[in-house]
């Protein structure tokens, strides 16, 4: 499958709702996104707009990356956002201590995985993040549900490690969000 890796540009804003849509609908999404379909459909394209311009290329704070196919088509993606010591956490209970990049929104369609698309995508944000000086940046990070082993082996095939660290799932519930980092090596 032949697929370059790129920066979304502010103009993508509907393939950036596309694509967020068809993940909200992905069986895995119940535990892999605080989102639903029925919430993201309903936002205005003002709101799509948005979202792309503040993770375009040259955004700051923010980057989305997409896997896309020689078709056009869009396989898969990441967003990077920078977080800072003193901001808010992911998650309830998370502190930041260091500026790092949290990884969110990563999706790879059916047809795609199993095909080290994944690594692709987190290598890309992974180099977005070593290549930042203000802040200096040396550890990305994710949060993973615990039920979700398949997303879970993935992130350790990109190069991610369990920290130990478990939080809450946000609304409640027993469940918790593993988080896994890659550190600059």
């Amino acid at each position: 499958m032949s697929t370059i890796i790129r920066e979304i540009r502010a103009e993508d804003w509907e393939q950036v709702r596309r694509i967020r849509l068809d993940a909200l609908r992905d069986p895995a999404a119940a535990v892999a996104f605080l989102d639903t379909h029925e919430q993201a459909s309903a936002r205005p394209d003002e709101f799509w707009r948005a979202r792309a311009a503040n993770a375009a290329e040259g955004a700051p704070g923010a980057r989305q990356f997409v896997a896309e196919a020689a078709d056009g088509r869009w396989l898969g993606t990441v967003t990077a956002l920078v977080e800072l010591p003193g901001g808010e956490g992911a998650l309830e209970g998370d502190v930041i201590e260091e500026p790092q990049i949290h990884l969110v929104g990563v999706f790879v369609r059916p047809e795609a995985r199993g095909t080290g698309l994944i690594r692709e995508l987190v290598r890309a944000a992974a180099q977005w993040s070593w290549s930042l000086d203000d802040p200096a940046v040396t550890r990305v990070r994710l949060f993973v549900h615990e039920d979700n082993p398949r997303a879970q082996a993935a992130y350790a095939k990109a190069g991610f490690a369990p920290t130990g660290l478990r939080l809450p799932v946000p609304g409640g519930g027993t469940h918790r969000e593993v988080e896994m980092e890659l550190l600059r090596g």
